[in-house]
């Protein structure tokens, strides 16, 4: 047996100059495209040293797109939050028509431009649009105003809690929670005290990435926010009106702050990861 196994391991071994060659390949590939500009955004953002970092990110317009810029993804993600967790578990336990149909509009905005998405909205509630006359007789103003950023982002980025809950929740099954519904336990206490715990590092992962996506989406933002200085402006907007009064010092110490958020990210994101798949390993086991 144990001779079979080593001769089926060998089979399917690369030759060491093979996985040396590719891990080389895949190592260069990152230092080039991910690594080398990550490097040059911190080198190009402290160019002039910290105080001129720090006076960049004290501009009064930079503090309004980056108080907007968290004020519109605390509003993103609970919102998304709370229905990727309803969408997870509706597509994951039940079986209901419309169900596939349901997915495929889960994951519309992942095969929709965000320019595009941005646009729409436009349509919808801009002053020439379908809602335009009646919301400005009513004096509620979305388009071109903070709460046509929300929405904007509110539609790329509500998949990511989902997908990232709806293989989870299959994986686990319905037994755990049709035990605890027999034993008397209520639709929510079957909830938190059953399914949350084993979804928990799931729900962390999608909310990062909501969140991530959140803070830097630009193409959805820039045609709904129409590019008021100190108002509508997001951080990648910013960053981009910086760039282009060639004000560089400037644009790469706001762009910086993007970078740290995705560093950020990529750590947690990595923890998650971990412990989702020691998750997935404990409920085959026990299987």
């Amino acid at each position: 047996m144990h001779a079979t196994t080593t001769s089926r391991a060998s089979k399917v071994s690369e030759p060491a100059a093979v996985r040396w060659l590719l891990i080389s390949v895949a190592l260069a590939f990152l230092a080039l495209f991910l690594l080398l500009p990550l490097a040059a955004v911190f080198a190009q953002a402290f160019d002039k040293g910290w105080e001129a970092y720090l006076a960049a990110l004290h501009e009064p317009d930079t503090l309004s797109a980056i108080w907007l810029t968290l004020l519109t993804a605390t509003a993103c993600v609970p919102v998304n939050l709370f229905f990727g967790i309803v969408a997870a578990w509706a597509i994951a336990k039940f079986s209901f028509p419309g169900k596939s149909l349901l997915i495929t509009l889960i994951d519309l905005p992942f095969s929709v431009s965000p320019v595009v998405s941005g646009l729409i909205y436009v349509l919808i509630f801009g002053l020439q649009g379908w809602l335009g006359p009646w919301l400005q007789a009513h004096g509620i103003r979305i388009i071109f105003a903070v709460p046509g950023i929300v929405l904007a982002t509110i539609f790329v980025t509500f998949p990511f809690v989902a997908r990232e809950l709806i293989p989870l929740m299959e994986s686990q099954g319905r037994d755990e929670e049709e035990a605890a519904l027999t034993l008397g336990a209520s639709g929510l206490q079957t909830f938190f005290r059953v399914t949350f715990p084993n979804i928990k590092w799931g729900v962390l992962y999608g909310v990062i990435l909501c969140n991530a996506r959140a803070m830097g989406e630009f193409g959805a933002v820039s045609v709904v926010s129409g590019h008021v200085r100190g108002s509508t402006n997001t951080i990648p907007l910013q960053v981009e009106i910086l760039y282009n009064e060639y004000s560089y010092a400037a644009a790469f110490a706001v762009a910086s702050l993007l970078a740290l958020l995705a560093l950020v990210t990529l750590a947690i994101k990595t923890l998650a990861e971990w412990k989702i798949q020691q998750g997935l390993s404990i409920n085959e086991n026990e299987r």
